[in-house]
């Protein structure tokens, strides 16, 4: 069983593609949505929550913690891998990697809400792995409340996509990293912007990737369970459950809210 957990909605892009990759997985997701967004609190308060999430999804037994959360991806992961007895994965690092193998002129683009943005915690993760590579970042702060309202391929969002992405399609960039979890919902109309010349880049691919390995390192079969699903909020179970099903496709069945600081 694994762990997914996110500020909010948005990280259900990443648990729709590893349940697409592993029907039979078994996966719980938390969303905090009683405390969105992450991105305008403290390092130390995204840390703290970062980890009541973890320790309250780790109470349900799972064997791998996956941060679906940018932001805590940039500012808690480190400190959540060094801590918790079992492998931790987030979304920057893979997206990351995933950018720097596919660029081939090794500009590459980052869009995400203006706190991952000014964290720099994407241009930091492709420098470490080549240093020579030119990182352009937008922050693109209309494009989450647009997916959230399914505002996705209508004239509003292919306006919005335009303005925000025309300078970074000016910087002769091939790869665009979906820096914000909420993104992939509008790449349809992101990849028409950006034209067919520029690679898009959605961490949920990498992150599936390794969540297969790292199960397999600890000698699991992904491919092996009962399929359980179970989604957890903190607040607005009725908001989390309308857009959910809209990002994942079908209803969202098995949904709690719980009070995870208290329990």
């Amino acid at each position: 069983m694994i762990g997914v957990f996110d500020s909010g909605i948005g990280g259900l892009t990443v648990f729709r593609e590893i349940a697409r990759r592993y029907p039979t997985l078994d996966v719980l997701y938390l969303g905090d949505t009683a405390r969105v967004p992450y991105g305008t609190k403290s390092p130390d308060t995204v840390t703290r929550y970062s980890f009541e999430a973890a320790h309250f999804l780790g109470r349900r037994g799972i064997e791998l913690l996956v941060v679906a959360c940018n932001t805590a991806s940039a500012l808690a992961l480190d400190a959540l891998a060094h801590a918790l007895p079992i492998p931790v994965i987030g979304v920057v690092v893979a997206g990351a990697r995933r950018a720097a193998a596919v660029t081939t002129n090794r500009r590459i683009g980052v869009v995400g809400t203006p706190a991952t943005i000014r964290s720099g915690a994407y241009a930091k993760a492709i420098h470490d792995i080549d240093a020579a590579i030119a990182v352009t970042s937008a922050a693109c702060p209309l494009l989450v409340p647009l997916a959230e309202e399914g505002w996705t391929e209508n004239s509003v969002a292919r306006e919005t996509a335009r303005i925000y992405l025309a300078p970074l399609a000016r910087q002769g960039i091939d790869t665009l990293v979906l820096g914000c979890t909420h993104y992939p919902i509008l790449k349809k109309t992101i990849a028409e912007e950006m034209g067919p010349a520029v690679t898009l880049v959605d961490s949920a691919e990498p992150v599936a990737d390794e969540v297969a390995d790292r199960l397999r390192a600890l000698g699991r079969d992904p491919a092996r369970g009962s399929g359980t699903r179970h989604f957890f909020v903190t607040d607005s179970s009725e908001r989390f459950e309308e857009v959910g099903a809209r990002f994942l496709g079908h209803p969202i069945e098995r949904l709690e809210l719980v009070d995870i600081v208290g329990e």
